[in-house]
């Protein structure tokens, strides 16, 4: 069958849905959430254990029923007790649903010891007012310095917390000067007294870090630490604070506001500054650097030097070789001024030669110019011409006639021939 129905009167033609296992435990887990979670329960715990793993699992049980928790490891790491069968204790955490078994499951994020109720109240009433105001932030936190010019304590005298970090500094930081501002750590004047010790040293004009330490003890006894005129006042110092409060485990209002929670005040006073001998390793290291780096540097300039000496020798050598080059320069200089002035006297010489020679063939030459030119001038005479059996004709005017459009019928003429004149008067003429 697909679909049945429930008999009575409430279910009377309503056909439920049907669900999935899986998505039914899903849908239960998410109205726990809705309607319980975050969620605080009382009661005894039965059946402790703690997994490889760091898990602890156990039943929370009282007259009238009994819960399954599961505590993470996470959160297990924060106890400050060890739990055990029979003890009575308060639990916050988120209510669920363990689906691969369908059972319903505690999940524990916090666990003490019944009887703190009303002081844990306040403090996670103070916790979540200052978180929201942003006194917690980790954008407000400051730096801590490596190297500060002067560390602040603040602490009780009869502190076993003040033992254990003047051991630690002096052990660590030896050169660097430590003020105490002493103060109760515990009762109902410790508040006001812790106060006034940082205000004190914030005054300090070296003052770079103050410790505010304490040493384990319940939350009675760390009361002091959780109050809110302290918690500001930390907030709104201007040297940076480290809280060593207690044990690892132990959580206080002053350790959410320092710009640096330690988990015991001896991590306080070693994460306050750099080591002496830290600095003097690392003084160290640079320093075997540097003198490898110079020996190295001290190797290159002394081959670089040898160099330059093989390539000088003896300064008596250089002014001999120098001497030597400067005599062959003299020498050469002589012999090409010698060189130099016999070929100028020998073309000297010979221009001159050529000179005279030039005087003795000039009046020969010019006779056979002479000669040249009465030839040329005679076989330019017309003479010969006209012994040759040529005439030279002309008019009346004697105006050479060349051509017969210069002549007329019955014109007279004249023809000069080589022994003589000859009249003569044109009868005709006719172009050839």
């Amino acid at each position: 069958m697909d679909e049945f129905s429930l008999s009575g009167p409430e279910t009377i033609g309503l056909t439920p849905r049907i669900w999935a296992v899986g998505a039914l435990c899903r849908a239960i887990a998410d109205a726990l959430e809705a309607r319980f979670n975050p969620v605080a329960v009382r009661g005894e715990i039965s059946g402790f254990t703690r997994a490889s793993s760091g898990h602890c699992y156990f039943s929370l049980k009282d007259g009238q029923g009994q819960l399954r928790c599961a505590m993470f490891k996470r959160a297990a790491q924060l106890l400050d007790f060890s739990p055990a069968d029979g003890e009575l204790v308060e639990l916050r955490g988120r209510l669920g649903v363990y689906e691969p078994r369908g059972e319903l499951q505690l999940i524990v994020e916090n666990m003490r010891r019944a009887g703190q109720g009303a002081l844990f109240e306040q403090f996670l009433r103070l916790k979540s007012k200052l978180e929201a105001e942003g006194l917690f932030s980790v954008d407000r936190k400051r730096a801590i310095a490596s190297q500060p010019r002067c560390i602040g304590v603040v602490t009780s005298l009869g502190a076993a917390a003040l033992h254990d970090v003047a051991t630690a500094l002096q052990r660590r930081v030896p050169h660097i000067p430590v003020l105490l501002a002493p103060s109760p750590v515990q009762g109902s004047e410790a508040a006001l007294g812790l106060v006034r010790a940082i205000q004190a040293l914030i005054e300090h004009p070296q003052m770079d870090v103050i410790l505010l330490v304490r040493g384990g003890g319940s939350i009675e006894d760390l009361w002091a630490f959780n109050d809110e005129t302290l918690a500001r006042t930390i907030a709104q110092s201007p040297i940076p604070v480290i809280a060593g409060l207690g044990h690892e485990t132990d959580f206080t209002i002053a350790d959410f506001c320092a710009d640096l929670r330690a988990p015991t005040p001896t991590a306080a006073a070693e994460l306050c500054a750099t080591s002496r001998q830290e600095l003097l390793d690392n003084l160290q290291a640079w320093a075997n650097v540097i003198q490898t780096l110079m020996g190295r540097q001290l190797d290159t300039q002394t081959q670089r030097l040898d160099r330059a000496q093989a390539r000088l020798g003896r300064p008596s050598q250089g002014l001999t070789h120098e001497k030597m080059q400067l005599l062959g320069m003299q020498q050469r200089l002589q012999t090409g001024l010698q060189n130099h002035l016999q070929r100028q006297q020998h073309a000297l010489t010979n221009l001159a030669n050529s000179f005279n020679r030039s005087l003795e063939q000039a009046p020969h030459q010019a006779r056979e110019r002479l000669q040249r030119a009465a030839l040329r001038l005679e076989l330019l005479d017309p003479k010969l011409v006209l012994q040759r059996g040529f005439a030279w004709l002309s008019n009346t005017d004697g105006r050479a006639v060349t051509s017969v459009k210069q002549t007329q019928i019955g014109q007279p003429l004249q023809a000069t021939l080589a022994d003589g004149v000859v009249e003569l008067q044109v009868t005709a003429s006719r172009e050839i």
